[in-house]
């Protein structure tokens, strides 16, 4: 079976060396245009996926958009027979899904019908969920509606970041796309319709998701922090100037305060009032500043017990 391949952030890293490790015939792998960097934009960075098909010296197209006549042009010239896509980025047309003898195949981080769209995995921690997954779907025109060919399922716990959650499901969707391979392979696999009257969605991260109201309770603070850590960081303000936070979990038998108050400063990190119960967050990064402990953030006169953030 010759798989086309395509995906761009580090979620797709695992199931694309899955499909070169178990030995499937990878006959190229799309992704986005390599992306300025740095303070000039003058360095241009490479998507992960790009990095190792070059490793493996697997042809590598970078369209600004997946259409056009020459595009597709290149795609009938690498004769694919399935195409698998990870968080690629893009809608593709009917044109494109349709172009593999097999069709075209989706791993998503979520159980769907629930939380379709762009950020699955920061909507299950932000929202509460007990669990979350993968679900490997045939891809049709509508956004996540495709049927089911495979699900598998985790809890989340409650201390989870969005990054460890990731890192967890993208493992999770390697295994259950090289068993949805084989299923497919034999004319094994049985496609499940999603209920659509089921369906919720999980919309593009933006800034106003990310800023903590230190007046909500403490459990959702600490999931606000945990849904946005490491990337882009859940922020606050102190003095006027941006904070990010990172690695909360709810305090217990803390002393009460005022919403966004710091009640104490220690080792294990910084404790803040919420406006019912209160967070330890494990770090902070001031803006300007690298990354540092609260300790650490302290011992600079940065921040003081009995200040508030807001």
């Amino acid at each position: 079976m010759r798989v086309l391949f395509w995906g761009t952030p580090e979620f797709a890293e695992a199931p694309l060396r899955a499909l070169i490790g178990e030995g499937f015939d990878v006959c190229g792998v799309v992704t986005q245009p390599d992306k300025p960097v740095g303070r000039s934009r003058s360095t241009l960075e490479a998507p992960p996926v790009k990095r190792i098909a070059l490793e493996e010296g697997l042809t590598v197209l970078q369209p600004e958009r997946p259409r056009g006549d020459e595009f597709i042009a290149q795609l009938r010239k690498l004769a694919p027979d399935l195409s698998v896509v990870v968080a690629y980025g893009h809608l593709l047309p009917s044109a494109v899904i349709d172009l593999p003898r097999l069709g075209t195949i989706n791993i998503h981080a979520s159980l769907l019908p629930k939380l379709r769209g762009a950020a699955p995995i920061q909507a299950a921690i932000r929202e509460g969920h007990a669990e979350t997954g993968v679900t490997i779907m045939r891809m049709v025109q509508a956004l996540d509606a495709g049927p089911s060919i495979l699900q598998v399922r985790t809890p989340i716990p409650e201390d989870e970041t969005f990054g460890e959650l990731r890192l967890r499901l993208a493992e999770m969707g390697a295994l259950a796309l090289i068993e949805a391979l084989a299923l497919i392979e034999f004319g094994k696999a049985t496609e499940t319709p999603q209920d659509d009257a089921h369906a919720t969605y999980a919309a593009k991260v933006d800034r106003t998701m990310a800023r903590v109201d230190w007046s909500s309770d403490a459990t959702t603070v600490s999931r606000i922090i945990r849904a946005y850590d490491p990337r882009p960081g859940a922020h606050t303000t102190l003095r006027g100037n941006e904070v990010k936070v990172f690695g909360a979990r709810r305090a217990e038998g803390s002393e009460a305060g005022a919403a966004g108050e710091v009640l104490s400063i220690d080792a294990t990190g910084m404790t803040v009032a919420c406006g019912e119960g209160s967070v330890q967050v494990s770090h902070v990064h001031p803006a300007g500043k690298r990354r540092l402990t609260p300790r650490e953030w302290a011992g600079g006169r940065g921040i003081a017990v009995g200040e508030r953030l807001s």
